[in-house]
């Protein structure tokens, strides 16, 4: 008998821990796969398969996750420290400014929690009925090529065990061609027996799609993050399944762009995979109220709670900036000019995605306009809000170029993003939730602009149907057609005409920013508070702690 197939106890711990259903009293302390399966029966798998799912709500929803390391290594995020507040020890400095080591916790965490969904539903693997449960099956298989694409999106390798492997053994690892190769192969293995697209919070065979789409179109990254290339088989499979998604005709765009993020977003359009929130129920709510409050300041809201904002999160006003007419993407009446930037304040009817309009069940009860926040803010009341020592609360983009605040407007530095219009329908959720609006992971207009990138990195280019999706795109959000569209223009990371730049407007805080910027090839490139830097930072390091446990990974070079 096969030593792999004896499984101690003391390693199931996590399974009984999730289960409600007792097991036999009579269990010996070590058991085969299949004893185990039949002691937890068709809903201890079901049980189990929940566990994988729910291991998707803090990497996805902590700021401090995927957010971080996608958003505030990139053009798009930044956290200043503002005197004493979110300094800790320089953790979120490092990670806009290009310098982090094998030893950042962020880095760390990241890399743990995704690998607890990879196992988790590597368990739902050994102990699932292939004949009975293929359904199930499918999904686990399917959570897990998540987690093991984020693992090569951001560390390049990934540990991986067969059902039944023997836990006590380190898991196995892939890297380069052979890590995206078994995504492509899970993914395309488990298609047929994944039910078609009825709600986001399960998986089906257009998420499995959209899942497919990042990888083939990632492929030639991964393979040469420096100097990226793109094998014309994989954007062909980019477009033919791309093509297969919008043309089943189960999505389309919502009339209000903020509707994919609110607390009703469950009903969106746009939305193809999102881990479920419920308004004011706490079992398996991952705390979507982290998106808003991360970012406001302490005193928004303040007739309902003071401080229940963070303060920390802002974007660069160079980004801010890539909004408006493509003739002047600097569009509006304030001028804004001082320390290292200068711009306007963006005109909101240019675009909808830049926010700034009057939200029901915000504006109305806050005085907060989802998107971009900048200049004086107003309660709800129209009355002008004030910051803690009783200056004007007016978001200033001047941000201190080593990202340490210590002048008399700390608390107002950066331009503030809500990205999720908050869910006031009690008045806690707003700050301490259960707030109801569900995490989008897929979204149908990723899906159509990576479509358009790969009629344009393909061999035969097809220019005209790019932009054709783009601008089909563009007048759903009430913006302007583009005349003309490439990919980057590497000397201007924000040329208006770009495909780079169209992504980052629709696609701004959804966790996507990096792997964009190393794609296109300009994530070395300097932008504010960041200069050019050292190409081993295309890939996070693998954490120093997981080296020590795993001899089979191998550390990334330069670190």
């Amino acid at each position: 008998m096969i030593k792999s197939k004896i499984i101690q106890l003391s390693s199931i711990v996590l399974l009984a821990a999730v289960s409600c259903t007792k097991l036999d009293e009579g269990l010996n302390s070590t058991f085969t796969n299949a004893q185990t399966a039949q002691a937890l029966g068709a809903q201890g798998v079901g049980l189990l398969l929940n566990t994988a799912y729910n291991d998707l709500a803090v990497p996805f929803t902590n700021q401090d996750q995927l957010f971080s390391l996608e958003e505030n290594t990139a053009d798009e995020s930044l956290v200043p420290t503002r005197g004493g507040d979110w300094d800790d020890n320089g953790v979120w400095r490092v990670l806009h400014a290009h310098t982090w080591n094998a030893d950042h916790g962020q880095i760390l965490s990241v890399f743990n929690n995704l690998n607890k969904l990879n196992f988790d539903a590597t368990n739902v693997l050994a102990f699932a009925d292939p004949s009975a449960q293929k359904q199930q099956i499918a999904e686990a298989r399917f959570l897990r090529a998540i987690a093991l694409y984020y693992l090569t999106d951001l560390y390049g390798q990934y540990p991986i065990r067969n059902p039944g492997d023997n836990l006590l053994n380190a898991p196995q690892v892939k890297s380069g061609a052979a890590a995206a190769q078994f995504i492509i192969d899970e993914l395309n293995a488990v298609m047929a027996d994944l039910p078609g697209f009825s709600s986001a919070g399960r998986a089906s065979q257009e998420a499995a799609k959209v899942l497919l789409m990042k990888t083939y179109l990632n492929r030639g990254a991964w393979a040469n993050r420096a100097t990226p290339t793109f094998a014309d088989a994989d954007m062909q499979q980019v477009i033919t399944i791309g093509n297969s998604v919008i043309s089943g005709g189960k999505f389309s765009y919502m009339p209000e762009y903020f509707n994919n993020f609110d607390v009703n977003n469950g009903s969106s359009k746009e939305n193809i995979l999102t881990f479920v929130n419920s308004s004011g129920v706490s079992a398996n709510n991952s705390g979507p109220q982290a998106r808003w409050c991360m970012t406001m300041h302490y005193n928004q809201y303040t007739p309902k709670n003071p401080n229940a904002g963070w303060n920390g999160f802002s974007t660069i006003s160079d980004f801010y900036n890539s909004f408006g007419t493509t003739a002047n993407p600097m569009v509006g009446v304030t001028q804004f000019v001082g320390g290292n930037i200068s711009g306007r304040y963006a005109d909101t009817a240019v675009d909808a995605r830049i926010g700034g309009r009057y939200y029901p069940g915000v504006t109305d009860v806050s005085g907060m306009k989802p998107g971009m926040q900048i200049g004086q803010q107003y309660n709800e009341a129209g009355v002008a809000e004030k910051d803690r020592k009783g200056a004007p609360l007016a978001f200033d983009p001047r941000i201190a170029s080593n990202m340490q605040e210590t002048g008399a407007n700390l608390e107002v530095t950066g331009i503030r993003v809500i990205k999720y219009p908050p869910d006031f329908s009690a008045l806690d959720k707003y700050f301490q939730g259960p707030a109801g609006n569900d995490i989008v992971i897929f979204r149908y207009s990723d899906v159509v602009l990576m479509v358009a990138e790969a009629k344009l990195r393909a061999a035969s280019v097809d220019n005209a149907g790019a932009l054709a999706l783009v601008n089909a795109l563009r007048a759903a959000r009430k913006a302007a057609p583009l005349p003309s569209l490439s990919l980057v223009n590497a000397s201007n990371i924000y040329d208006p005409n770009t495909l780079l730049t169209e992504r980052g407007r629709e696609m701004y805080w959804e966790t996507v920013r990096r792997t964009d910027l190393i794609r296109f090839g300009v994530f070395t490139k300097p932008w504010q508070y960041k200069p050019t830097d050292d190409p081993k930072y295309l890939v996070f390091p693998i954490p120093s702690q997981a080296l020590a446990a795993n001899p089979n990974l191998v550390q990334n070079p330069g670190y």
